[in-house]
């Protein structure tokens, strides 16, 4: 299959969503952390409208018990989160499903799960978050294209648009991005910009 866009925003709250959907983006992550279960289902539907509105496409990071409910197309599962998701339900409500990897065991567990994209990360060191793992680096993304092969692989970790080019030539299909677009100090510019990975003019 192929992804909505090569650019994937990973964003952290429905505001942020709402955000660059309306500057362009077409496949966008919610990753909600430390929010009530309320909160995450008003969250999570208010940023599908946005999206909705705009002809984007929303990913729910972890919640897969909302994303159910609220009968979204896209989620995003981590690997503890893979261990304990009732994935014959995810499946049955006909969500499409995205898998973290940062190791050739995590690979095979995701693969398991018969994901519609696997993503690997950090390709490049990140200050986000504590990561446990060194980064992955363009030769480890080669790799796990070579594994999954028609499989749609995202490179998320440290990316910025200048490092884009050399994911998507080392083998990714779309590139997932945090820091670059939410600290950038002008992000609907970002986005633009970001966006001439799909063939759309920056403006």
């Amino acid at each position: 299959m192929t992804l909505p866009s090569r650019f994937y925003p990973v964003v952290p709250d429905a505001a942020w969503v709402r955000r660059v959907a309306l500057a362009g983006a077409r496949f966008v992550q919610l990753r909600l952390k430390d929010a009530t279960e309320d909160e995450i289902r008003r969250q999570a539907a208010e940023a599908d409208a946005a999206c909705r509105a705009e002809g984007a496409t929303l990913v729910l990071n972890d919640h897969w018990r909302v994303a159910i409910e609220l009968r979204l197309d896209w989620l995003h599962l981590g690997q503890e989160d893979l261990l304990e998701a009732d994935l014959p339900a995810i499946r049955a409500a006909g969500l499409r499903l995205g898998v973290s990897t940062h190791s050739h065991e995590e690979l095979e567990a995701a693969l398991a799960a018969r994901p519609d994209y696997v993503a690997l990360g950090p390709v490049y060191p990140t200050t986000l978050k504590k990561m446990p793992w060194a980064p992955q680096g363009l030769e480890r993304l080669g790799e796990w294209k070579r594994r999954i092969g028609a499989l749609p692989l995202v490179a998320i970790g440290g990316i910025s648009l200048e490092r884009a080019a050399g994911c998507l030539a080392a083998g990714a299909d779309a590139v997932a991005v945090v820091s670059d677009v939410v600290n950038h100090p002008a992000p609907e510019q970002r986005v633009a910009e970001w966006r001439a990975l799909d063939g759309a003019a920056p403006g």
